[in-house]
């Protein structure tokens, strides 16, 4: 089946005042030093607190195209995720959690008032356009019949009630990415430089008892720290394993993803792989 093209830059509108959930966000002094206007369309929000005095830049894939290249004290995400279809919201969550201050925090505005989902043919421009709800599971902190406003932290910076290392994860811990179910960090006890592990936000020992939902976004979430340490540090190959069950070595029984990056010379024989968890079966 063909897939159909999401021109989702066509549902930016031009604006004459201030959106909503930024004039709300201004109101309640939530924008606070560097600021980020994500997927900010034709960016009149931008520059009008740019007017205003506030210390803000917009950033829109298709009319405002310079990727950020430093992170942010305060991201607003307005309107953005009801446009996009799933895997297209994890990357824009994953691009989010990377440009967020470790301290920062993420405003996504969502709409409450669609009726439909899927495909539509904008009433404008006649072309095919997307639009679905969207529900995180972030703190609300606005919400009536047109739109809910989420507040977004990294996970390692709200309290768990758990003693789990991974649930209960330091405050100064760099987290390299996050989505809405998972997360990825440097593992504290590396085989290799960049050695990261990549873990669900639901705590469950067995990867066999995580739903589809989470087994996908712990890949996708791989793939996107897969770029990551190939430019923070060029490796040449990668091991990806997930240990389950104590016979297997795991030594914390939450799900994790182990993604290891390998270098020419880090061993004398690579050969085998994976295959050296039982070392005499590591050549054949």
């Amino acid at each position: 089946m063909k897939k159909i093209k999401n021109n989702s830059h066509l549902t930016a509108i031009a604006r004459e005042s201030l959106s909503f959930p930024t004039r709300w966000l201004k109101g309640k002094n939530l924008l606070c030093s560097e600021i980020l206007d994500f997927g900010c369309g034709f960016g009149f929000d931008t520059d009008e607190l740019q007017n205003q005095g506030y210390n803000i830049i917009g950033y829109d894939n298709y009319y405002r195209p310079d990727y950020p290249d430093k992170r942010f004290d305060t991201i607003v995400c307005n309107y953005v995720l009801n446009v996009l279809e799933p895997e297209e919201q994890v990357e824009v969550l994953m691009s989010v959690s990377e440009l967020l201050k470790p301290t920062g925090t993420a405003y996504f505005a969502v709409r409450r008032d669609l009726k439909t989902e899927g495909f539509r043919t904008h009433y404008v421009h006649k072309q095919p356009t997307y639009q679905c709800n969207v529900i995180l599971p972030y703190k609300s902190i606005f919400q009536n019949e047109n739109c809910e406003i989420y507040e977004y932290r990294h996970y390692n910076q709200i309290a768990h009630n758990s003693d789990c290392p991974f649930c209960n994860l330091a405050k100064d811990k760099e987290l390299l990415c996050e989505t809405a179910t998972a997360f990825a960090f440097f593992d504290g006890f590396p085989v290799s430089k960049g050695h990261t592990l990549i873990v669900p936000k639901r705590h469950v020992a067995s990867y066999f008892d995580l739903s589809t939902h989470e087994q996908r976004a712990l890949w996708l979430l791989t793939n996107r720290c897969k770029k990551i340490l190939e430019k923070r540090h060029n490796p040449d190959g990668f091991n990806v394993g997930i240990n389950v069950g104590e016979s297997a070595g795991q030594s914390i029984f939450h799900v994790h993803i182990h993604i290891i990056p390998r270098y020419k010379g880090d061993v004398a024989n690579p050969r085998g792989g994976v295959r050296c968890v039982i070392p005499n079966k590591q050549n054949y």
